[in-house]
């Protein structure tokens, strides 16, 4: 049982999403894009359409998803569509389906959940490569024949999978909480719909300089602050966006600048790009997390603080780079230099 012990409560006092201020002004405009983002390619100038590419990407990219079709699969609800995808071990068919179920959602084919709750599995299914390790075994840059780039790109990728299952098992695993409103949901199929798309660049990016995923092993941390924050909704807010995501807040621009420094502009610019969007996905962990605070008549910092120390501890270790937190409030990055006329680095 979670340390939280008022969902009752919560339930009996329940408000709208309007009892709390948006903590981001960029929320709104996240929350009310009414369509699924199709810049799924990263073409020659960023992010952009199949129909946008040059032939040279769109070929990349076509033979990148050849085989994951998802066009067979039907689900009733959004809620049944996170278990579908917790289930498969494709990445690109979890993207794939994940992308799916935003465009049913908007067409009006989908209800957010059934009558009988969906159970989330206890781990989401993975393919066979990378093998998972302690976080303290996983190679050092100079211990894998990886070039750094691609040493980084595989990380990234490892970290945007896991954030569609969680995105995904926050969905499922609280589908039962007959309280929170419908808006909570869509909430975290739209940053699972982003973190899909994320994955795809990097894993485009990575078959352009012959790298796969899996060609080194990965740990699987991510998905221990999952399990520990399996049983109590607000323990997850804190867990997961507020202190996982933000966390890629903290790296991303350090990463991106490291790569520009290698060379590899056009991977920087994904990096770059990725670490923006996230900030949607930390202000949406700290929306609910503040209105539920509210609503219980309790400090949202000091309870964070608690959570944290009893849940996941070590999140609340520095490095914090403030800096980049706040610029990114500010302003949307500026970009690392060209994004590349080419698929080279």
């Amino acid at each position: 049982m979670g340390r939280w012990s008022g969902v009752r409560e919560y339930s009996r006092t329940s408000a709208t999403c309007s009892t709390t201020p948006t903590v981001w002004p960029g929320l709104d405009e996240w929350r009310g894009r009414g369509q699924v983002d199709g810049r799924v390619v990263w073409g020659d100038d960023g992010a952009c359409t199949e129909n946008e590419a040059s032939e040279e990407i769109d070929g990349v990219y076509r033979r990148l998803w050849e085989g994951t079709d998802v066009n067979d699969v039907s689900c009733a609800t959004v809620a049944e569509y996170g278990k579908t995808v917790l289930c498969e071990p494709n990445p690109l068919r979890k993207a794939a389906l994940t992308h799916k179920a935003l465009e049913e959602f908007h067409a009006g084919l989908l209800g957010i959940r059934g009558t009988t709750p969906e159970v989330a599995p206890d781990v989401p299914a993975r393919p066979e490569k990378p093998e998972l390790l302690p976080a303290r075994q996983i190679p050092t840059l100079k211990e894998t024949p990886l070039p750094m780039n691609g040493y980084t790109l595989h990380n990234l990728a490892h970290v945007e999978l896991n954030a569609i299952d969680l995105a995904w098992d926050t969905i499922v695993r609280f589908s039962h909480l007959q309280f929170l409103p419908q808006q909570f949901y869509l909430d975290f199929l739209g940053v699972a719909d982003d973190e899909a798309r994320h994955l795809g660049w990097c894993l485009q990016r990575m078959s352009e300089i012959g790298i796969q995923y899996g060609d080194m092993p990965a740990h699987n941390l991510l998905w221990e602050g999952c399990i520990a924050s399996a049983g109590d909704v607000r323990e997850r807010l804190a867990v997961v966006p507020m202190s996982q995501e933000a966390r890629g807040l903290d790296a991303g621009g350090r990463l991106a600048e490291r790569l520009v420094g290698w060379g590899d502009n056009r991977s920087a610019a994904i990096v770059a790009r990725i670490a923006d969007e996230e900030q949607a996905h930390v202000a949406v962990g700290v929306y609910w997390f503040n209105t539920m605070c509210h609503v219980l008549g309790q400090d949202a910092k000091r309870v964070f603080i608690e959570t944290l120390s009893e849940t996941c501890p070590d999140l609340l270790r520095a490095p914090f780079n403030h800096d980049a937190r706040q610029k990114r409030r500010e302003r949307k990055s500026k970009g690392y230099g060209s994004t590349g006329n080419s698929m080279d680095p």
